[in-house]
């Protein structure tokens, strides 16, 4: 199946991020390469990109849709979260921007035998990378009750979570649940009908949580924002879009980290955490997405675009 994934915001994200020719970029999420095909084009003639994915085959399809800037852009498979370490690996020790296009993308949910959704039966997987780690069946069939409301729950935000868990229990004992349908199937008949959503099918939240678990997910932004924000050199820019709260309270949280602000008790007299600012934030609100690029793409109405520059 060809990758495909609609590249959010485009736009806007060029516009905060303003790469320039010479600069060393990364694009942390590369999916289908949309933004990091605007960013070498925009950094043209000698602007390098470093683009990481946990997808092999987004890495594989923006291989060939990159290939034309050569040698300017580099491939990375794995996680965000170690780019300290595969840029310190490649000797570089500071970049001037940062592309964060975080979730799941179109190409993900659309492709049937991933597991990503519910739209129609496959194994239960759901893992960004397919070639390591544990599927959304292995949470589902061995951990215990209490950790899978807390999944569901907290990665979630599904208010069902115990009923939801309490039904999973009890079909494994019968029968492993394996398949994205079976799941869908036991969530539905967790949550009374009269609770249901008008706008998303009962099982969403449920498929989010496992999601999250499953590849980490607010675990590499925790790990590799803070790491993004130290790289940057001066004027540097990190350009990050979200789409649901989770994300969005955590980038929010780690630039404000970065800004300075003092950390001391409320009754000590004098300042003495020495804190400064390391960066502006320049989206006092978070940035969406304009109507007619909602209609044209639908899953841009949750996203959310926040920016900061390295002072």
């Amino acid at each position: 199946m060809e990758f495909r994934h609609a590249s959010v915001m485009l736009e806007e994200s060029l516009r905060f991020l303003a790469p320039r020719s010479g600069g060393i970029y990364v694009d942390g999420t590369l999916g289908g390469g949309g933004h990091a095909e605007r960013i070498l084009a925009d950094t043209a003639p000698d602007g390098r990109l470093i683009a990481f994915d946990k997808d092999p085959d987004a890495l594989s399809a923006a291989g060939q849709r990159l290939s034309p800037f050569g040698s300017r852009v580099r491939l990375v498979h794995g996680d965000f979260a170690v780019l300290s370490s595969a840029l310190a690996e490649m000797g570089i020790d500071g970049i001037d921007g940062i592309m964060l296009d975080l979730g799941v993308s179109s190409h993900q949910l659309d492709s049937g035998e991933r597991g990503f959704s519910f739209q129609q039966d496959a194994p239960l997987d759901m893992r960004m990378d397919t070639t390591k780690g544990v599927t959304a069946a292995d949470i589902v069939n061995n951990e215990s009750r209490e950790e899978l409301i807390r999944i569901i729950r907290e990665y979630g935000e599904e208010r069902w979570a115990s009923r939801i868990a309490s039904a999973i229990v009890r079909a494994r004992e019968t029968l492993p649940v394996t398949s994205t349908l079976q799941l869908a199937e036991l969530v539905k008949g967790a949550i009374p009908r009269p609770a249901w959503e008008d706008r998303i099918h009962p099982a969403t939240r449920t498929f989010q949580g496992l999601r999250i678990a499953v590849n980490d997910e607010l675990g590499s932004i925790r790990r590799g924002l803070p790491a993004a924000m130290q790289l940057l050199n001066r004027g540097g820019r990190a350009v990050v879009i979200s789409f649901h709260s989770l994300e969005d309270r955590i980038v929010k949280d780690t630039f404000r980290s970065f800004t300075g602000r003092c950390t001391c008790p409320r009754d000590l007299p004098v300042c003495v955490c020495g804190q400064s600012a390391a960066v502006r934030i320049l989206t006092a609100k978070p940035v969406r997405a304009g109507e007619d690029e909602i209609a044209a793409n639908p899953r841009a109405r949750s996203a959310r675009l926040r920016a900061a520059e390295k002072l």
